[in-house]
């Protein structure tokens, strides 16, 4: 998959390797930007309770 999007990249070898950087910050900003946040609150990381008798209040 990576060397077939390589492949179509436009230009020569250093201009397709300064695209394939711009395109791999592009997808991480996005993700800490958007996609991250948005799957947040579905995540039950922040807990911090370890053996709890009983579940958490989602409410939180």
């Amino acid at each position: 998959m990576y060397a077939w999007l390589f492949r179509r990249l436009p230009g020569p070898l250093w201009v397709r390797i300064l695209l394939a950087v711009l395109v791999v910050a592009a997808l991480v900003v996005a993700l800490f930007g958007w996609g991250f946040p948005a799957l947040a609150p579905y995540l039950p990381f922040d807990d911090g309770m370890v053996g709890a008798t009983e579940p958490p209040d989602p409410a939180r």
